[in-house]
């Protein structure tokens, strides 16, 4: 009862944000924009937008030098425009003389200055300064030098070619801060360029923005965005109690299923239930994320270290019927390859359906050629996939397979999936950047764990080889090609089961006009308007 007090109270302070000078402005309720951070926020320092509730914050409060579109592509931001050197060695970017920073007295008199190249070159050198310690200095890993040309103008050089770099420089990391930040605390001023400024952070409490009249941004008419004059985070931390928020018109969005509300929300087939359907508005689009089960490949479970055992597996597993009884048919089966759907790259071509016969066929192969007759595994995850992992484990304790699930803190599972400990791992890989080799990294030799994220320690001369020579071509259309020349070899080998290709889901109340979705799920309010009042 507490908590839905709590909450009341801080439904009502959206209703009055405090100006600068700390007198009471009232906000009509359809400028505010309102959600819930059930993980609550820990910075608003970009350098530290590792995860998605930061991301979401970050991205309204700053600029970037490019920024990716709904499709993918690379767009400029801050930058005006760009020059790439024809060995892929150096990127020089020219500004935009009109993006001014929020408002604050250490700008002085003006109170504000534009965004200068000296800004860019403090914004990137920070992510690898070892006092900021920021997790995204792998971001600068391929980066030589930063340096000012001119006010306007700026010069990256490149240890090597990496073409997937532009895509990198529109992760939330690469936020531009201005130098005086250096003065600043990033949790009293967090001081950017974006679309909103922070107005007031109280810790686990609430977190308001408002919005920037100097936002440089206008509409397609001409009007100034962003439209909305405030967006309001509350900081529940229970997923039952912000979806009845949500239920009771209290909140303008909620994203993704938790397994407390799904079935309330959606039918088995995944539209919205009849209850809902006149009130709410669902979107649902694919997310860059492959949910997989690694399979360690220098273990010492023999069945493992069979290629014939692990296609069995795979072949084993009936994915639709999976992402239909546990997921409400969010997400699409993973039957194509490990590159995601939505990520280009991503084969057509169906690789492991469901096929129990053949399993079965594969694995007394198995059997014959090594003499074992009784294979074992066990599957290790956290508690949060027991269900899916339950799942997997009958079906193929169909085939004949014993299989053990070992449940452990997510912590635990990290720890010990870097040190080559489990020989059957639940994991995930959400894109950093748009590019496939995100993916392909995870399967390099050179990559193996704990010092890179090729957790299976899986070798392959042939793999390797395309993945450096892909690292030396621009042209996106051949590079897509030999990315699916890897996949391919990668479904062969099968190092892991593939179990679906995430899918974005969010509802709004249908008031709401303008949140778009897209595949890395970025929280874009800029273009959000709502009207006063639901249609119910």
């Amino acid at each position: 009862m507490r908590k839905v007090i709590n909450f009341s109270l801080l439904i009502c302070f959206v209703f009055s944000i405090w100006s600068c000078t700390n007198s009471t402005t009232e906000i009509p309720s359809h400028t505010v924009f309102r959600y819930n951070e059930h993980a609550n926020i820990t910075s608003l320092d970009p350098a530290f937008a590792k995860d998605q509730r930061n991301i979401w914050a970050c991205h309204q409060l700053y600029n970037k030098l490019v920024y990716l579109d709904e499709n993918l592509n690379v767009k400029p931001d801050a930058a005006k425009s760009w020059e790439i050197s024809e060995d892929g060695l150096q990127y020089t970017f020219k500004l935009k003389p009109d993006i001014y920073f929020h408002q604050h007295s250490i700008f002085g008199a003006d109170s504000t200055r534009s965004i200068l190249a000296k800004d860019v070159v403090y914004s990137l050198n920070r992510l690898t300064d070892p006092d900021v310690a920021s997790p995204g200095s792998w971001v600068m890993q391929n980066v030589k030098e930063v340096k000012v040309i001119d006010s306007l103008s700026l010069q990256i050089d490149l240890k090597r070619p990496f073409p997937a770099f532009l895509s990198l420089l529109s992760m939330q990391y690469t936020s531009i801060v201005p130098v005086e930040m250096q003065k600043l605390d990033f949790r009293t001023s967090p001081i950017g360029s974006g679309p909103f400024y922070m107005k007031r952070w109280i810790e686990n409490e609430k977190l308001v923005f408002r919005k920037n009249p100097l936002y440089f941004e206008t509409d397609e008419k001409g009007n100034q965005l962003p439209y909305l004059e405030a967006v309001a985070i509350t900081f529940l931390p229970d997923k039952q109690s912000e979806f009845m928020q949500f239920a009771q018109g209290n909140l303008d969005f909620l994203s993704g299923l938790d397994a407390s509300y799904k079935d309330e929300l959606l039918s088995p087939d995944g539209k919205l239930n009849s209850t809902y359907e006149a009130r709410l508005y669902m979107q649902k689009s694919p997310y860059l994320n492959t949910e997989y089960l690694g399979i360690y490949q220098e273990g010492n479970n023999q069945a493992l270290q069979s290629k014939k055992f692990r296609q069995a597996l795979n072949y084993g597993i009936n994915r639709k019927d999976m992402i239909a009884y546990l997921r409400n048919n969010i997400g699409v089966p993973g039957v194509n390859g490990f590159i995601p759907k939505g990520m280009p790259g991503f084969s057509d071509e169906a690789k492991y359906t469901h096929q129990p016969k053949l399993a079965k066929q594969l694995i007394e192969e198995f059997k014959a050629e090594t003499g074992i007759q009784n294979p074992s595994i066990t599957l290790a995850t956290n508690a949060s996939y027991l269900d899916l992992v339950e799942f997997i484990q009958k079906e193929l304790q169909q085939l004949g397979i014993d299989v053990q699930i070992d449940v452990m803190p997510p912590s635990t599972l990290l720890q010990q999936r870097s040190a080559g400990q489990l020989p059957i791992f639940r994991s995930s890989w959400i894109a950093d950047y748009p590019d496939a080799e995100n993916y392909l990294s995870l399967f390099y030799s050179p990559n193996f764990s704990p010092k890179g994220p090729n957790y299976t320690h899986f070798s392959n001369a042939r793999f390797d080889s395309l993945y450096t020579e892909a690292l030396k071509i621009s042209d996106v259309n051949e590079r897509i090609n030999i990315y699916q020349q890897m996949d391919s070899i990668l479904m062969e080998e099968a190092p892991f089961m593939v179990l679906y290709y995430d899918e974005v889901v969010r509802f709004t109340q249908n008031n709401v006009k303008g949140l778009g979705i897209n595949p890395l799920n970025l929280l874009e309010l800029k273009k959000v308007q709502k009207t006063q009042q639901n249609e119910l």
